[in-house]
């Protein structure tokens, strides 16, 4: 972390079912790593502590604290972004805001929080990641006093559509650079959902070897 960027705690999203993948997504290598330990890697120097969102049967040997949805039934990622806010309040409670991503970003930008955190204004602001003219609303930093109007969005809901409810709040984006590497501009935010897009992101991990 930047000393002018103030410590907070992450989130990985992995509650999915990785159904296109076929397999644990966290857990597929790539670059002969699980990409669960791409995404700590890059988060590491970022935050002050990295917890796990997953399902209870879901076997890892991370060694990251593993923290489950508080609404029954997995409701979709706003349930692990609930699970994320709560967690926050009773384990960092000096931490005004929590980081989400999802485990399906192995490339995420070294000045994530710098920027995301750079980006708001006002106590109530979430604050989004974007690229190519793209958002990416699961990569966000979330006040932590948004949980009791998120867990009731949820419960009334039925669609729980995550832009939906960011949409409801003051909103900032900030914009990150595609990134430059061997074999041309990658998209820092490229996210992995099925075998055809792993083999891809195994060409852009060995370019950005190069």
């Amino acid at each position: 972390m930047t000393p002018d960027t103030p410590a907070l705690p992450c989130v990985i999203l992995a509650g999915g079912r990785s159904s296109r993948m076929g397999s644990n997504k966290a857990l597929v290598p790539l670059g002969g790593l699980p990409m669960l330990s791409h995404v700590v890697a890059r988060l590491t120097p970022q935050t002050s502590a990295i917890a796990l969102n997953a399902n209870a049967d879901w076997a890892d040997d991370s060694g990251l604290r593993r923290i489950a949805d508080t609404l029954p039934d997995q409701l979709g990622p706003l349930a692990g972004v609930l699970a994320a806010m709560r967690d926050t309040a009773a384990n960092h409670p000096d931490a005004k805001l929590v980081l989400t991503v999802p485990i399906d970003c192995p490339f995420l930008p070294t000045d994530l929080v710098q920027r995301l955190s750079a980006a708001r204004s006002g106590e109530r602001t979430i604050a989004i990641a974007s690229s190519s003219g793209e958002q990416h609303p699961i990569v966000a930093l979330w006040p932590v006093s948004l949980a009791d109007e998120l867990e009731e969005w949820i419960i009334k809901d039925d669609k729980r559509r995550v832009r939906d409810f960011q949409r409801r709040y003051p909103l900032a984006e900030a914009i990150f650079p595609l990134a430059e590497t061997g074999s041309g501009a990658l998209d820092p935010f490229f996210n992995i959902n099925t075998p055809e897009q792993l083999a891809i992101a195994e060409r852009w991990a060995e370019a950005r070897t190069l």
